[in-house]
């Protein structure tokens, strides 16, 4: 990690680092602190000391003795008059003062030294173990004074809390890999039916490829390589940009798949021009808040933050708003068109989003008991190697579900556009009842001894639901002295017909024992 500077200001006094053992994360460097105090060139003959402490957090306890039994406060300056009281020894003077058990309790080494700033030492402290390890300074006899703290791991220049994400970023490009490979196989062997919403998936699914394997070279191959110059800088924003790209880009496919483009709306229309200026607006206020999150410090961030937070939480808020609201549009519409298949397929996608909703909120439920203890000292000493999976990693898993589960549910298939462009029959079969069907023979019969222009043109008000409505008669047919009465299931033009001109003896005996009725 890059040099962290030390001077007399209390912000600056303690630095603190996470590092690794080199059994844990592996290289061939020891890992190891090095402390070096800039010398200062004085006029007169005095020799300004530096307190200098390096120590394991939870060693912590072992600084500082109390002068009595009864005192409630510690002293931790190895001065003249703790020299007195036996404290400490006049070797230890200007150095910070330990536990008389400290080297027996203490489970890391605690180099506890008094730096001359006349003629300073560098001081290496070298990393056994892995834990949480802090340098801490005081100007003993030195009213100011600069010095220069190296964390150095094992594998390389990345700071420990990060190195994580190595091979979480490595891992995530190699899955996206994995989604494009199945979703090109899928899209070129069904490439001459493919809808537009398609092209869009396919183009985030190589976009993502993209951005993880430079996410993944930004921290592995360069920063850990090189540390964090210039260069490396340059690469973070770009970093950035593309994040704010994948956002924009998603949340653009996420809104015109629930307006239902290509599977119900083969086109959008003036829509898509509206919908495709927010996503650009989304991109601009995005890049313009990354750019601003690297050059702004908590420190000397000002009201003027709010101009880049707010028009980004606006596009965002327009994105959710407009989003949920298409879905329940396009549901609502395929279901009254009784669509069922399609209006499936905006269900599932529904459950994903509602699924992601809570997911993320209960993240943060849970997230905010953590963070509410972050004024207690210990909070990132416990938490150092686990806090960029709460603030950036968990995330990450919930968009590869989602995008991998948006593109499973639109994925190419054979006959695509048939599928798309196509309406679903609508079955309204609400069946009829066995009780109704005995009544309705006899109520045919004397229909059929009617007049027939005293006939209604569906056969009757009392006739029995059928599946498929009758076929209207023809001028020219004689009245049918069938069993139906009425036509049941529509086959064909003609081939639902029975030969009534030329009513076989069998046939009529059939009926007449059906009916118990004679002609």
């Amino acid at each position: 990690m890059p040099d962290v500077n030390q001077n007399q200001k209390d912000s600056s006094r303690q630095q603190c680092s996470g590092m690794y053992s080199q059994k844990s994360w592996g290289g061939s460097t020891p890992p190891f602190i090095l402390f070096t105090a800039i010398k200062d060139v004085l006029e007169d003959d005095s020799d300004p000391i530096i307190s200098l402490v390096i120590f394991e957090w939870r060693d912590e306890y072992l600084f500082g003795a109390y002068p009595t039994p009864d005192s409630t406060e510690k002293e931790f300056s190895c001065n003249d008059a703790n020299v007195q009281a036996s404290l400490c020894t006049e070797e230890e003077l200007g150095s910070f003062i330990l536990s008389a058990n400290a080297t027996e309790a203490a489970m890391n080494p605690i180099i506890s030294r008094a730096i001359h700033i006349r003629d300073p030492k560098p001081v290496n402290y070298p990393i056994k173990n892995t834990g949480y390890y802090c340098v801490g300074t005081y100007g003993y006899s030195a009213q100011e004074y600069k010095a220069v703290v190296e964390f150095r791991n094992a594998y390389g220049e990345l700071p420990a809390a990060q190195i994580a994400k190595l091979p979480f970023y490595g891992g995530l490009a190699i899955v996206y890999a994995v989604v494009g490979a199945f979703w090109a196989f899928l899209y070129v062997q069904n490439r001459h039916d493919i809808l537009p919403v398609q092209n869009y998936i396919t183009a985030i699914i190589v976009f993502l490829i993209v951005e993880q394997l430079m996410t993944w070279g930004f921290y592995g191959d360069y920063q850990n390589r090189h540390g964090s110059n210039a260069l490396a800088k340059v690469w973070l924003v770009i970093v950035s940009i593309l994040n704010a790209g994948r956002n924009s880009f998603s949340f653009f496919l996420l809104l015109i798949v629930c307006m239902g483009y290509g599977v119900v709306k083969p086109s959008l229309g003036k829509t898509m021009i509206y919908v495709r200026f927010l996503a650009l607006a989304h991109f601009a206020f995005g890049v313009i808040y990354a750019v601003g999150s690297l050059s702004i410090t908590p420190d000397n961030a000002g009201p003027l933050v709010l101009l880049v937070i707010l028009p980004l939480a606006g596009t965002l808020t327009t994105f959710y708003v407009w989003t949920l609201n298409s879905l329940n549009l396009t549901m609502k519409d395929l279901l009254q068109r009784k669509q069922t298949v399609k209006a499936m397929m905006y269900k599932k996608l529904w459950w994903c989003i509602l699924g992601s909703i809570v997911v993320i909120f209960g993240f943060f439920f849970v997230n905010s008991f953590t963070f509410a203890g972050r004024s207690d000292p210990d909070f990132v000493p416990d938490h150092w190697q686990t806090r960029w999976f709460i603030l950036d990693g968990w995330l990450n898993l919930v968009y590869l579900f989602d995008i991998a589960y948006v593109a499973y549910l639109w994925r190419p298939t054979a006959n695509n556009r048939r599928f798309a462009m196509s309406d679903e029959l609508a079955q309204d079969d609400e069946g009829f009842e066995i009780a109704s069907f005995g009544g309705s023979l006899d109520e045919e019969d004397g229909d059929a001894r009617s007049p027939p222009e005293l006939r209604t043109p569906n056969g009757g008000a009392n006739r029995p639901l059928s599946p498929v409505p009758p076929k209207p008669a023809n001028e020219n047919q004689h009245p049918r002295q069938s069993l139906d009465g009425e036509t049941m299931f529509a086959v064909g033009d003609d081939a639902d017909k029975w030969s009534d001109d030329e009513e076989s003896p069998r046939d009529s005996m059939e009926r007449q024992n059906l009916t118990g009725k004679n002609d």
